[in-house]
């Protein structure tokens, strides 16, 4: 993956419900809000290391479901593999209306363009 605050920030949107909201805020101040561990302790009065503890420990619970689960691995594969699919649709239509014509692979290429869009969301 990209880097460590785009991992993290996928595992919680795939897994976040499954900490507790003590967990969620302070993860979601962290990454999401980009908050330093020493803001969120002054916020909530307690020590760096405290917010730090509930972090990594939020972390290790993520990484844990992804190990088990693969859903993250395999959603960015899929949508890999979906832009691969519009990128040879996108070719196969430029193709089309540059030498042959055919209106059939020219709708068909629109269908595989509408439902790798439609896999998308």
């Amino acid at each position: 993956m990209k880097n460590q605050t785009y991992r993290m920030t996928m595992l919680y949107d795939f897994f976040g419900e499954i900490l507790t909201d003590r967990q969620k805020e302070f993860y979601d101040l962290y990454y999401n809000n980009d908050l330093s561990l020493s803001e969120i302790a002054e916020n909530f009065g307690i020590s760096r290391q405290g917010v730090r503890d509930v972090i990594v420990r939020a972390e290790g619970i993520l990484t844990e479901m992804e190990d088990k689960t693969g859903l993250v691995k395999r959603f960015l594969k899929m949508r890999e593999t979906i832009e691969q699919i519009e990128s040879a649709a996108t070719e196969i239509k430029q193709i089309n209306y540059r030498q042959y014509e055919n209106p059939r692979v020219g709708d068909l290429t629109e269908q595989i363009l509408t439902a790798a869009e439609s896999l998308k969301e």
